[in-house]
Formats: structure tokens, C-alpha cells, sequence
């Protein structure tokens, strides 16, 4: 069965045979290098991305990797906090703060996070300056592809993917340094002494980031990421990104400097095609808001320097809003912008509230189920629990349990001595709660087993329980 369909015109019968791939080859992108205020900021929102990306891994605290996802010993280790699997609720609530920012900025500026932080974006410019310090801007690019093999074709085109396998090979050693350990991967891959996964994730993302950025590109953010497909659910008519303002442009044409086209019936758009050329996803913004459309702005500073050049006004093509270019104003104060960043705020305050508040030290206590309640010969009733310790702190605590509970209860403790939990470590230890028969009033009453560092008494940790005596 062949995987293209027929395209509209076919439908009707026009007569010309014309087919659409499912998934369709394009043409390949010839972007034209622009300078303006877009493109320096993208430039500047990329470069502390790839700065933290890149050198986060090497730094040291305590004598540890900063930030170090130990899987398996379950240690989330970020910067002076370490995390375990009881945080887990942490990172959910992180998850939701995202997703709510995501919401917030997409009502207010659209797809920016595309266009200027996402990291297909930035390691896609990282790729696109390869290219171009090795084959030269746009017509140099064209003109190469276009020029039978020779030495000179070779050499640019082998030096390009020379860039493109560096940058990969370095995004791979960062990512699962990350995990691994990027001193202990750096030197077990050149000892040949690395494990055999740390060897299969670190030749994957080399290959998946060079496939990614280096060809896939635009494909990626047309066809793949699901975030183009439901953004227009996020859009309304006040939601500023880049239009064209039809109005003033049209009709487009070539003129001459100098000349009244006005008067002639043009608009201010000479019809140059450098929005179409240096789009990074290949569209023509003149067309209309399109789902493929990221926001750079990339369009914005080509037909600005046009704008320049015929001495017209700048902001033929321009961050606005569909309601701007109707009447002429933006409403920026929308009930559903306002909630989203409300509720980002909010959850965020308290998202911060618990990591700073929350106690290195966690404790857990389990009753025993096992082990039946039972008399001692010297007229005590005993209970037996499980004390289990986390120690989530950055250096050794030694720790002291209590037991509390109802008045006149003389209650004694029996487990080891000298309770010493090191950085990372769950220490579990069995403790045996004693009462006289002779003070027990009821089957059961609950009682609170307090466990505190004798070192820092403020890290203290109190647990409820029940303690079952005979009916």
C-alpha cells in the first residue's frame, strides 16, 4: 500500500498528478544569517542554558558532584540538598508550577519559550553556527550543495559534521555525567574502564543529539513536539507573537527607493522573501499565524533591516497581538492570564515554603505486626516497632528515641545504643516499648515515639503510634 495520499487538486480532477507524503521530505532549509535585537536576545537566553548545562556537572560541594542523580542508591543530590524517594511529591509539584508557567507565558507572549530557551532551539542555532563558519551564510550554502564533489567540498562539508559530532559528543558526556558521575565517566571512557550502559547512553545521546539537531531540526518542531499541536487552546486575541500587519503591507511588489508606490496602490512589503528565508521552520509568515510558527522573531529583524534600507517605518512584520492590529489596542490585564500566573505564584510560594522548611532528617516508625503483644515475667507488657531513619543531611548524625505518653504510664525503651546514621543512609533499628499490666486502664492508647539528633537538636522528628496491651 503506498503511503501518500492524494492532495486536493487530485480530489477535484484537475488532471496534474500530485501526491503529499505522510511523512513528507522537504526541501531542504537554507537559513540566511540576520543580525537584530531578536537575535541577540536568543543568543543570550541560549548561552546561560548551555553555560549551566555544561559546566553544572563539574562543580564540587562537600566533596560531592553539585548536582549528582544517584539512581541507584535513590539520592537526588542538588547543589547543598539531597533528595530521596519520599520527595517524590516534590517533583511532582514542580511538574505543575511548570506547566502552569508554561500556560501563563503562552497567553501572554505565545510560543517564546520555543523561539528563544527550548533546547532544540538552542543546540538547532549551535548546529545552524557550524554550518555556517565551515560552508559560509545562505548563497554559499546553496551554491556548495549545488557544486559537483570535489576537495574543497569535502573539507567544508567533513569539517561541518567535525562541529556537529563535538557538540554532541560533549552534550552526551554532560547529560549522563549528570548520572554517572562526569569525573568518574570522563575518566573510565578513556581508561576503557566505564560500564557498559554509561558506554550505550553516552553513544546514544551523541547519536540522538547529531541526528537531532544536526537533520531532523525543524521536523521536530513541526511534527513532533506535541506542544505546537495544543498551543492554540492557550492563544486568544490578545495574546501577543509575531504577525504581519496586512493593512500596511499590501499589496506587495518590487519598486524602486524613492518612488511613491503608495500612489501606485502597494503597501510597504517588497515582496523580498527574507521573513521566508531566514525562518528557522520554513513558512511564510505573511500567510497568517501558523502552528509551526516558534516565535523567534527571526522574521522580525529581516524586514526591519528591510524597513531601514527603504527608508520605511519599522514594524511591517512584528510582536503584537490580533487584537492590536483590529482596534489598535492590547488587553493585558485577561482574567484567564491573571489566574494562571496567580496560581503559578501561589504554588510556587509554596513549593519554596516546603524545600526550606523541610528537615534533612526524616523519620518513620512501624508497629510490629508480627510480633503478638505478650507479658514479661516481671508484670510489663511489651510492644515492638521499627524505628527507620533517613538521613538526608550532608554529614553524620547520632541519634536518641523517647517514647511519650498518656500520664501516669511508666513507660521504659529497650533497643541498641549509640544510633550513628551517615549522609544518604535509612537506618532501620527495632525498638521494645514496655508498660507495668498493672497501669493499663484500656486495649489500646496511643503513644508518640520522639527521634532527635543529640548533635542538632533541632532536627527532631515525632511519630504517633498505637500501643496494644491485653483486652
Amino acid at each position: 500500500m503506498s503511503d501518500r495520499i492524494p492532495t486536493r487538486e487530485e480530489q477535484e480532477g484537475d488532471g496534474e498528478v500530485r501526491y503529499r507524503m505522510l511523512y513528507e521530505s522537504e526541501d531542504k532549509i537554507y537559513t540566511r544569517h540576520i543580525r537584530g535585537v531578536y537575535t541577540r536576545i536568543r543568543k543570550y537566553t541560549g548561552l546561560p542554558l548551555l553555560l549551566a548545562f555544561f559546566f553544572i556537572p563539574w562543580l564540587n560541594i562537600d566533596g560531592r558532584q553539585a548536582v549528582h542523580f544517584d539512581l541507584p542508591a535513590r539520592k537526588f543530590h542538588i547543589f547543598w540538598t539531597t533528595f530521596g524517594p519520599q520527595d517524590g511529591f516534590l517533583l511532582a509539584w514542580l511538574l505543575i508550577i511548570a506547566a502552569f508557567g508554561l500556560f501563563a507565558v503562552t497567553t501572554w507572549l505565545g510560543r517564546v519559550w520555543c523561539g528563544f530557551t527550548c533546547p532544540q532551539t538552542v543546540w538547532t542555532m549551535m548546529f545552524m553556527w557550524g554550518e555556517r563558519i565551515c560552508q559560509g551564510d545562505r548563497a554559499k550554502r546553496m551554491k556548495l550543495d549545488a557544486a559537483p564533489w570535489g576537495a574543497e567540498k569535502v573539507l567544508r562539508k567533513a569539517g561541518t559534521h567535525l562541529i556537529w559530532f563535538v557538540i554532541s559528543l560533549a552534550t552526551a558526556l554532560a547529560f549522563v555525567g549528570y548520572f554517572y558521575g562526569i569525573r568518574d565517566l570522563v575518566v573510565d571512557l578513556a581508561t576503557f574502564s566505564a560500564h557498559p550502559q554509561g558506554v550505550f547512553w553516552v553513544a546514544f545521546f551523541t547519536f540522538a543529539t547529531y541526528m537531532n539537531a544536526g537533520f531532523l531540526r525543524e521536523q521536530v518542531c513541526k511534527y513532533m513536539c506535541p506542544y505546537a499541536r495544543f498551543q492554540s487552546v492557550m492563544y486568544d486575541k490578545d495574546t501577543l507573537a509575531v504577525y504581519y500587519d496586512a493593512r500596511r503591507g499590501e499589496a506587495r511588489g518590487p519598486r524602486k527607493k524613492g518612488v511613491d508606490y503608495k500612489a501606485e496602490g502597494m503597501g510597504d512589503c517588497i515582496d523580498c522573501y527574507w521573513c521566508v528565508q531566514v525562518c528557522p521552520v520554513d513558512i511564510d509568515i505573511r500567510d497568517g499565524m501558523q502552528y509551526e510558527c516558534i516565535n523567534c522573531g527571526l522574521c522580525v529583524d529581516a524586514c526591519n533591516s528591510v524597513m531601514d534600507k527603504m527608508q520605511y517605518p519599522r514594524g511591517l512584520i512584528r510582536f503584537t497581538s490580533e487584537d492590536e492590529l483590529e482596534t489598535g489596542k492590547t488587553n493585558y490585564s485577561r482574567p484567564r492570564l491573571l489566574g494562571y500566573a496567580l496560581v503559578m505564584l501561589l504554588m510556587t510560594g509554596l513549593f519554596v515554603q516546603q524545600v526550606v522548611t523541610r528537615s534533612p532528617v526524616q523519620a518513620e516508625v512501624l508497629r510490629d505486626r508480627g510480633a503478638r503483644m505478650y507479658r514479661l515475667s516481671q508484670g510489663l507488657v511489651q510492644n515492638v516497632y521499627t524505628v527507620k531513619i533517613t538521613n538526608m543531611d550532608q554529614k553524620p548524625h547520632e541519634f536518641e528515641v523517647r517514647v511519650e505518653g498518656k500520664d501516669g504510664y511508666d513507660y521504659s525503651l529497650r533497643m541498641q545504643r549509640g544510633i550513628t546514621v551517615t549522609p544518604g543512609e535509612v537506618y532501620s533499628v527495632p525498638i521494645r516499648v514496655s508498660v507495668p499490666e498493672s497501669q493499663l486502664q484500656e486495649s489500646k492508647h496511643d503513644i508518640d515515639i520522639v527521634i532527635r539528633a543529640k548533635d542538632a537538636p533541632e532536627l527532631e522528628d515525632r511519630h504517633r503510634t498505637v500501643f496494644i496491651g491485653p483486652k
